[in-house]
């Protein structure tokens, strides 16, 4: 059964950090470009970072460069996202999603269920 598991969601004062994981199982996440999106109250779900399978290539949304990081341990079928500096604004809830291919632009195949970020000011 395909699945992705985040975690490492939570409660955080402005300027803090948490570290987000995105654990698959069912399939292997090292094929496929893995990317992260948000939704926060009474909005459209977002793009927040993407990583790439072959070279790795990295994408972030304009309004979290610089703060945040993806990476990915193919070893442990997991992607993380680094989230230093956080904003009241970052408040959402965090999804991960494998996308169809090996490709950012490639629209997501399979999603977590999400974990919830909260950044008090």
């Amino acid at each position: 059964q395909v699945q992705l598991v985040e975690s490492g969601g939570g409660l955080v004062q402005s300027g803090g950090s948490l570290r987000l994981s995105c654990a698959a199982s069912g399939f292997t996440l090292a094929y496929y470009a893995i990317g992260w999106f948000r939704q926060a109250p009474g909005k459209e779900r977002e793009g927040v970072s993407c990583i790439s399978v072959h070279d790795r290539s990295t994408y972030y949304a304009d309004s979290v460069k610089g703060r945040f990081t993806i990476s990915r341990d193919n070893a442990k079928n997991t992607v993380y996202l680094q989230m230093n500096s956080l904003k009241p604004e970052d408040t959402a809830v965090y999804y991960c999603a494998a996308k169809g291919n090996y490709l950012c632009s490639s629209p997501p195949r399979y999603w977590g269920q999400g974990t919830q970020v909260t950044v008090s000011s």
